[in-house]
């Protein structure tokens, strides 16, 4: 990529001027660019052959997060969400990192889990050793079920065994799917051994699937932010790549190692209180669901991922916490991230092959990074604005953008409607009707 991930006053240009842009810094053809976004880039021709009973297709918002930079290389980072100032609000804590270096990410080992249950095991401790015995035997079935796994040179890597009790044990089949998410590879494998591990084990064949617990596939992220960096800044002093509704109000009102403390004191709330820590991880989802469904991954499979790794333990907890490093604050995030960049939806979506050319990935394990460091860009982002002058300024004011469209302002009039909401205080239909039919005959 040239040129970097950092665009200050991003925001101002034109649609067109920031599609140039982007297809300037990323290589991408701007035809391309243009044709892979027009109408949420997947005709209805395709749509009804991927699921039932379709009528159309529905489209989100593709942006971009600015200012990411991951083991010393800048990534411009395509998200898809719904939700107002999530792009923002990452791309602005992704420059508080910046400062200190960027986000440093690693994976753990880069394998999937198939099941397969046994039941009605009438002799456990005899099941288990018979299976243990044929291990070497189960994964020669496994390999043989994906050929074109194993000339990738990913397939079946171990075999594990649980005893559940109650007469229920459940073998695992360890699988490096290489660049693939795996989902229907680990189904096939998990399949193929299903018989002959019930036959070993003298048991009755229960399901053979995917564990979406794929923790042996974990990402580690961690950065940090040098406290000069969180005061919170004047409008136009460096942070003009935040759209309206990122936080915005003097630095002298918030001070930037106060701020450290009160990030460390929320992440301690979520480490102590479950409740707390579902928001918490929500808000670090904000960030890799929109990444996930860019690039056409299973967003619902990394979310039940995430939440059953982050309760584990036994109970939930959070997947990022914050710490203080001296005057600077730390983060760490670990994960579960199964993405893929071939198969699936890839194959077929325009957008989702758009956002990975955009991105420059080259393997799973590098999206898998990515998504998670924006994930914990999210977080600080949430944590900052809740420590300093809470969650609803920024998000209020965005959304006052989407109440204005929805009552009609055009063009000028959409930013003018929502600057009079945002300065009465009441984001409302009511109040955004009044105010453009005010506007327009002043006009």
């Amino acid at each position: 990529m040239s040129g970097g991930s950092r665009i200050p006053g991003f925001y101002r240009l034109s649609l067109s001027e920031r599609r140039e842009l982007i297809a300037g810094r990323t290589g991408v053809d701007i035809d391309a660019l243009t044709r892979a976004l027009a109408g949420g880039g997947l005709h209805v021709s395709v749509a009804e052959k991927v699921v039932e009973n379709v009528l159309g297709t529905y489209g989100l918002p593709f942006g971009i997060a600015l200012n990411v930079r991951i083991n010393g290389r800048d990534r411009l980072v395509p998200m898809v969400v719904e939700e107002p100032s999530v792009v923002a609000a990452a791309s602005n804590a992704a420059r508080m990192v910046r400062a200190s270096g960027g986000f440093f990410a690693e994976t753990t080992e880069s394998l999937m889990i198939g099941q397969v249950q046994l039941t009605g095991i009438a002799r456990p401790a005899f099941a288990l050793r018979a299976l243990e015995a044929g291990s070497a035997e189960l994964l020669e079935l496994a390999a043989r079920s994906v050929p074109g796994l194993l000339a990738r040179g990913g397939g079946p890597r171990k075999i594990e065994i649980r005893d559940l009790g109650q007469g229920m044990v459940v073998l695992h089949v360890l699988v490096d799917c290489q660049d693939a998410m795996g989902a229907n590879l680990v189904n096939t494998i998990a399949e193929a051994v299903g018989p002959r591990a019930a036959e070993l084990a003298g048991a009755e064949l229960g399901l053979r699937i995917l564990s979406n617990l794929c923790d042996r596939r974990r990402v580690k992220v961690s950065c940090r932010v040098h406290a000069t960096e969180l005061g919170l800044r004047r409008t136009g002093d460096g942070a003009s790549e935040s759209p309206p509704g990122s936080s915005s109000v003097p630095a002298s009102t918030q001070g930037g190692p106060s701020i450290v403390d009160a990030i460390v004191a929320a992440s301690r709330f979520a480490e102590a209180d479950p409740y707390r820590a579902a928001t918490h991880n929500k808000g670090i989802m904000n960030g890799v669901d929109a990444v996930v469904i860019a690039t056409g991954n299973d967003f619902r499979a990394v979310e039940a991922g995430a939440h059953a790794y982050a309760a584990h333990s036994g109970v939930y907890r959070p997947l990022a916490v914050w710490r203080r490093d001296g005057q600077d604050l730390v983060g760490e995030l670990e994960m579960p991230l199964a993405l893929g960049i071939v198969g699936g939806t890839l194959r077929i979506h325009p957008t989702a092959q758009l956002a990975l050319a955009i991105l420059g990935v080259e393997t799973a394990s590098e999206l898998s990074l990515v998504a998670a460091s924006v994930g914990l860009a999210s977080n600080l982002a949430a944590l900052r604005a809740l420590a300093t002058e809470g969650i609803q300024r920024g998000h209020m004011s965005l959304h006052a953008r989407s109440v204005a469209v929805a009552v009609g302002a055009l063009g000028e009039e959409v930013e003018r409607v929502a600057e009079n909401l945002s300065r009465e205080g009441g984001v409302t239909r009511e109040a955004a009707e009044r105010i453009l039919a005010t506007l327009r005959t002043e006009d």
